[in-house]
Protein backbone atom coordinates (compact mmCIF):
# COMPACT_ATOMS: atom_id res chain seq x y z
CA UNK A 1 0.00 0.00 0.00
CA UNK A 2 0.94 3.67 -0.10
CA UNK A 3 3.55 5.01 2.30
CA UNK A 4 3.73 8.75 1.72
CA UNK A 5 3.10 11.67 -0.59
CA UNK A 6 6.30 12.63 -2.37
CA UNK A 7 5.10 15.22 -4.90
CA UNK A 8 2.12 17.44 -5.52
CA UNK A 9 1.66 20.36 -7.89
CA UNK A 10 0.56 23.96 -8.01
CA UNK A 11 -0.32 25.65 -11.30
CA UNK A 12 1.69 28.82 -11.92
CA UNK A 13 1.76 31.14 -14.94
CA UNK A 14 5.45 32.01 -14.90
CA UNK A 15 8.35 30.03 -13.48
CA UNK A 16 10.52 33.04 -12.56
CA UNK A 17 7.64 34.77 -10.78
CA UNK A 18 6.88 31.48 -9.01
CA UNK A 19 10.50 31.18 -7.86
CA UNK A 20 10.49 34.80 -6.68
CA UNK A 21 7.47 33.98 -4.52
CA UNK A 22 8.01 30.40 -3.35
CA UNK A 23 11.78 30.68 -2.87
CA UNK A 24 12.31 34.43 -2.45
CA UNK A 25 9.35 35.19 -0.17
CA UNK A 26 8.28 31.90 1.41
CA UNK A 27 11.83 30.60 1.81
CA UNK A 28 11.44 27.26 0.05
CA UNK A 29 14.37 25.80 -1.88
CA UNK A 30 14.62 24.47 -5.41
CA UNK A 31 14.61 20.70 -5.30
CA UNK A 32 14.73 19.92 -9.03
CA UNK A 33 15.02 22.06 -12.13
CA UNK A 34 15.19 19.94 -15.25
CA UNK A 35 14.41 20.95 -18.84
CA UNK A 36 12.56 17.96 -20.28
CA UNK A 37 12.04 19.46 -23.74
CA UNK A 38 8.26 19.32 -23.60
CA UNK A 39 8.18 21.03 -20.19
CA UNK A 40 10.33 22.30 -17.33
CA UNK A 41 10.28 20.04 -14.29
CA UNK A 42 10.66 22.62 -11.50
CA UNK A 43 10.02 21.56 -7.93
CA UNK A 44 10.44 23.31 -4.59
CA UNK A 45 10.42 22.04 -1.03
CA UNK A 46 10.85 23.14 2.55
CA UNK A 47 14.63 23.44 3.09
CA UNK A 48 16.08 20.07 4.02
CA UNK A 49 12.73 18.27 3.73
CA UNK A 50 13.33 15.64 1.07
CA UNK A 51 10.11 13.65 1.41
CA UNK A 52 7.72 16.09 -0.31
CA UNK A 53 8.17 18.42 -3.27
CA UNK A 54 5.77 20.76 -5.05
CA UNK A 55 5.88 20.86 -8.85
CA UNK A 56 5.47 24.44 -10.09
CA UNK A 57 3.54 23.48 -13.21
CA UNK A 58 2.67 25.71 -16.15
CA UNK A 59 -0.77 24.92 -17.57
CA UNK A 60 -0.28 23.63 -21.09
CA UNK A 61 1.21 20.77 -23.06
CA UNK A 62 1.73 17.94 -22.56
CA UNK A 63 -1.11 17.77 -20.02
CA UNK A 64 -3.57 20.03 -21.84
CA UNK A 65 -4.12 21.98 -25.05
CA UNK A 66 -3.71 25.77 -25.15
CA UNK A 67 -7.46 26.50 -24.97
CA UNK A 68 -7.77 24.42 -21.81
CA UNK A 69 -4.59 26.00 -20.40
CA UNK A 70 -6.14 29.47 -20.87
CA UNK A 71 -9.24 28.31 -18.99
CA UNK A 72 -7.11 26.87 -16.16
CA UNK A 73 -5.10 30.10 -15.87
CA UNK A 74 -8.32 32.11 -15.69
CA UNK A 75 -9.82 29.84 -13.01
CA UNK A 76 -6.62 29.83 -10.92
CA UNK A 77 -6.47 33.65 -11.05
CA UNK A 78 -9.99 33.71 -9.58
CA UNK A 79 -8.93 31.45 -6.70
CA UNK A 80 -10.77 28.42 -8.06
CA UNK A 81 -7.95 26.03 -7.15
CA UNK A 82 -9.27 25.96 -3.61
CA UNK A 83 -6.70 24.95 -1.00
CA UNK A 84 -3.45 24.38 -2.90
CA UNK A 85 -0.85 23.74 -0.17
CA UNK A 86 -0.36 23.96 3.56
CA UNK A 87 2.84 24.54 5.50
CA UNK A 88 3.77 24.37 9.16
CA UNK A 89 5.88 26.80 11.14
CA UNK A 90 7.18 26.88 14.69
CA UNK A 91 6.24 30.57 15.06
CA UNK A 92 3.09 31.65 13.23
CA UNK A 93 3.19 35.24 14.51
CA UNK A 94 6.76 35.78 13.33
CA UNK A 95 6.13 34.07 9.99
CA UNK A 96 2.97 36.14 9.49
CA UNK A 97 4.81 39.40 10.25
CA UNK A 98 7.74 38.47 7.98
CA UNK A 99 5.52 37.57 5.03
CA UNK A 100 3.30 40.62 5.50
CA UNK A 101 6.43 42.84 5.49
CA UNK A 102 7.50 41.17 2.21
CA UNK A 103 4.18 42.16 0.63
CA UNK A 104 2.63 38.71 0.51
CA UNK A 105 -1.13 38.81 -0.13
CA UNK A 106 -2.58 37.76 3.24
CA UNK A 107 -6.23 36.78 2.73
CA UNK A 108 -7.05 35.30 6.14
CA UNK A 109 -5.62 36.99 9.20
CA UNK A 110 -3.71 35.21 11.95
CA UNK A 111 -6.28 33.24 13.96
CA UNK A 112 -6.07 30.86 16.90
CA UNK A 113 -7.97 27.56 16.58
CA UNK A 114 -8.08 24.36 18.63
CA UNK A 115 -5.61 22.77 16.19
CA UNK A 116 -3.20 25.73 16.26
CA UNK A 117 -2.63 29.24 14.97
CA UNK A 118 -2.82 29.82 11.25
CA UNK A 119 -3.37 32.28 8.45
CA UNK A 120 -4.13 32.20 4.75
CA UNK A 121 -2.41 33.77 1.78
CA UNK A 122 -2.47 33.72 -1.99
CA UNK A 123 0.43 33.31 -4.35
CA UNK A 124 0.78 35.75 -7.28
CA UNK A 125 -1.31 33.43 -9.47
CA UNK A 126 -4.33 33.06 -7.16
CA UNK A 127 -3.54 29.78 -5.39
CA UNK A 128 -4.67 29.60 -1.76
CA UNK A 129 -2.01 28.58 0.78
CA UNK A 130 -2.17 28.21 4.56
CA UNK A 131 0.52 28.32 7.21
CA UNK A 132 -0.11 26.82 10.64
CA UNK A 133 1.69 26.56 13.94
CA UNK A 134 0.19 23.36 15.28
CA UNK A 135 -1.04 23.37 18.87
CA UNK A 136 0.85 21.14 21.27
CA UNK A 137 -0.81 17.77 21.49
CA UNK A 138 -2.68 17.44 24.78
CA UNK A 139 -1.36 14.73 27.05
CA UNK A 140 -3.51 11.64 26.74
CA UNK A 141 -5.56 10.94 29.79
CA UNK A 142 -5.78 7.48 31.24
CA UNK A 143 -8.29 5.44 29.31
CA UNK A 144 -8.39 7.67 26.22
CA UNK A 145 -7.46 6.26 22.85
Amino acid sequence: MLNSINISHVFVNDHQQALDFYVGKLGLEIAQDEPLGFMRWLTVRVPGETSHEILLELPGPPAMDEKTADQVRELISKGASGFAAGFTTSDAKKTYATLKAKGVDIVDELTEHAYGTDFGLRDPFGNHLRIVQLAPQPAQTKGSK
